[in-house]
């Protein structure tokens, strides 16, 4: 079967895009994304040549880029490229150089495409890269998703050239006398992708010269096995993981509950040697603390609260004026001044409190608990710790440390949206009230 006709079966029985389609095709300039190109070009789609310039290699990246032009002037196509600056996006993101040019590159695409009105991004993976990257990550250690090689389809973005091997690739553009750029960095065995395509791929084919073809089937085998992984996933999270907290209880109903643990945190930074260790805490003490880059876990009880982390405050009081209708910082409160007669009716919401504004000395303050703090809850005579209190009603972790208080002088008048202090409460003899809402 011809490389045209056996790659055209290879979008249909994947559905990748339909007939006439218009899509944006990455092409660098190399043999790979020439022979995609032309592939689809002379398959009717509409094409729309797009070339990255990393400007990592010097002169090359410029005879690259002028390669592409001329290339898409030949096919009479649209031809669009960008520049980048990624050495600058390596040390301001703290990422590979390869990550960064992924990155970079499939950001741009997606721009494009929407600029073009284009259905679909093509780029020219094949047989062989996904071979290697499955070799890679088992080197590098990975789960199931890691060995179903590289996707067929992600998003708008589409690989035509997954079902043949660069050999193929090769022949093609032979066949058609077709000429390509060769990256120079491709040789250099100090990067591991080469090191594996250059020296491992050879020493396997010396045991099984189908290795290729081999791979890949059993990637495509474990990326259905990767569906049904994945849906069975998706089941637990809905079950397990509601509104940023990780019900224990349930996450032990399933099977392999690790693993399931892992699946939820992985995408918030969490890596597998934390995640362990999170699992293993799963029958400790409430308390624990556990971090990636942005993100915190707690264990409270029978469940793990997931939390974003978030720099404190620069400033730990406000205070609140006698003249002042509100503030809405470090939160939203609005006050009302309002003279006490039997006509006056109480909202019971904890949301609002009601003090004796005689009882209160100005200014006020907001600002965060900290331990030794005490009130008298209202409806009580007894005074309580905070911190009891909080032990109390179940306060989870998070929730105590979230607490904002308001104080008259060095008295607590109001844990905001929670309970008021019993010794400004509002009485008979009470002339005016001072209301207080926490606005949402």
């Amino acid at each position: 079967m011809k490389i045209q006709q056996k790659i055209k079966n290879f979008i249909n029985e994947n559905s990748l895009f339909p007939d006439g389609s218009k899509i944006i095709v990455g092409v660098s300039g190399g043999a790979d994304s020439v022979a995609l190109l032309d592939i689809l070009h002379h398959s009717g789609y509409e094409c729309v040549v797009a070339h990255c310039n990393f400007h990592l290699r010097g002169e090359e990246s410029y005879r690259d880029e002028y390669f592409v032009e001329k290339l898409a002037s030949k096919y009479h196509l649209t031809y669009v490229s960008t520049h980048f600056d990624t050495k600058k996006y390596v040390q301001d993101s703290s990422v590979s150089v390869e990550m960064a040019a992924r990155e970079l590159r499939y950001a741009w695409f997606e721009k494009i495409r929407k600029e073009y009105e284009a259905e679909y991004i093509a780029v020219a993976h094949h047989m062989d890269d996904s071979v290697e990257t499955v070799l890679l990550n088992l080197i590098r250690g990975t789960g199931i998703r890691g060995l179903s090689g590289i996707s067929i389809k992600n998003g708008y973005v589409v690989r035509p050239l997954l079902c043949i091997t660069r050999e193929e690739v090769l022949n093609y553009l032979e066949k058609k006398g077709l000429k390509y750029v060769t990256d120079s960095t491709n040789t250099d065995e100090v990067y591991t992708r080469n090191k594996i395509r250059l020296s491992v791929i050879p020493l396997l084919e010396t045991i099984n010269p189908s290795v290729k073809q081999t791979l890949a089937r059993t990637a495509a085998n474990l990326q259905q096995a990767e569906n049904i992984y994945s849906s069975y996933i998706e089941n637990a999270k809905s079950k397990v993981f509601v509104d940023n907290r990780i019900d224990i209880l349930e996450l032990m109903k399933f099977t392999e509950p690790k693993n399931v643990l892992f699946e939820i945190l992985f995408p918030y930074g969490f890596n597998p040697p934390t995640v362990e260790n999170i699992f293993d805490s799963i029958k400790s003490q409430s308390g624990k603390f556990f971090y990636s880059d942005i993100y915190r876990l707690v264990k409270d009880r029978n469940c793990f609260i997931l939390e974003e982390v978030i720099a404190s405050p620069e400033k730990e009081e406000y205070l609140i004026e006698e003249s002042d209708t509100g503030i809405e910082k470090p939160i939203n409160l609005g006050i009302e001044r309002i003279e006490n007669d039997k006509n006056f009716e109480i909202e019971k919401d904890k949301n609002i409190t009601y003090l004796d504004a005689g009882k209160l000395k100005f200014p006020l303050s907001v600002r965060r608990w900290k331990h030794g703090d005490w009130f008298v809850p209202f409806g009580m005579k007894g005074k309580k710790k905070l911190s009891d209190y909080f032990t109390d009603k179940k306060y989870s972790i998070p929730e105590k440390e979230n607490v904002w208080i308001l104080s008259s002088g060095n008295k607590i008048i109001w844990i905001i949206g929670d309970r008021a202090d019993n010794r400004f409460r509002i009485t008979d003899e009470t002339h005016e009230i001072l209301k207080i809402t926490l606005k949402k």
